[in-house]
């Protein structure tokens, strides 16, 4: 998680909220990383978890991330949380919950729906107080 929150200070020095993520190989290295480059690249698709799934699936050649962890500062939205089962990876782990558009339990539980062909293990809460901090600082300075 604190490489995710690093991944994050990137985003917010470039004028983007502060997410990060982490893609951990099954055997816990590290596989691709990724920050929020919404406001960079005017992509609307480009939060963290989505380009670090992207930049995994090219390191290992596969889109299938069988065995894998996302690391994630805030919880992901439905765009992200439909990536994670779309992606196969086995686990999410998120720091900060995210009241107004979490997908993996807070406002929905999209990645646990039993009516899904993949559901990724989630554990939640993980640095949640540096996570939180480091997204109310940010909004705070706006």
């Amino acid at each position: 998680m604190r490489q995710a929150l690093a991944e994050a200070d990137l985003a917010a020095l470039a004028g983007d909220v502060p997410v990060g993520a982490v893609v951990l190989a099954p055997d816990g290295t590290v596989l691709a990383t990724g920050h929020n480059e919404r406001e960079a690249t005017g992509d609307p698709t480009a939060h963290a978890e989505v380009l670090a799934l992207r930049r995994a699936a090219a390191e290992t050649g596969e889109w299938r991330l069988t065995g894998c962890t996302l690391v994630v500062t805030l919880e992901p939205c439905v765009m992200c949380a439909g990536a994670l089962v779309q992606s196969r990876v086995e686990r999410v782990v998120f720091g900060a919950p995210d009241e107004k558009a979490g997908a993996a339990g807070s406002l929905w539980d999209l990645v646990r729906d039993r009516r899904l062909n993949h559901r990724p293990e989630v554990i939640q809460g993980v640095l949640e107080e540096a996570c939180s901090a480091q997204l109310t600082a940010f909004f705070r300075d706006r």
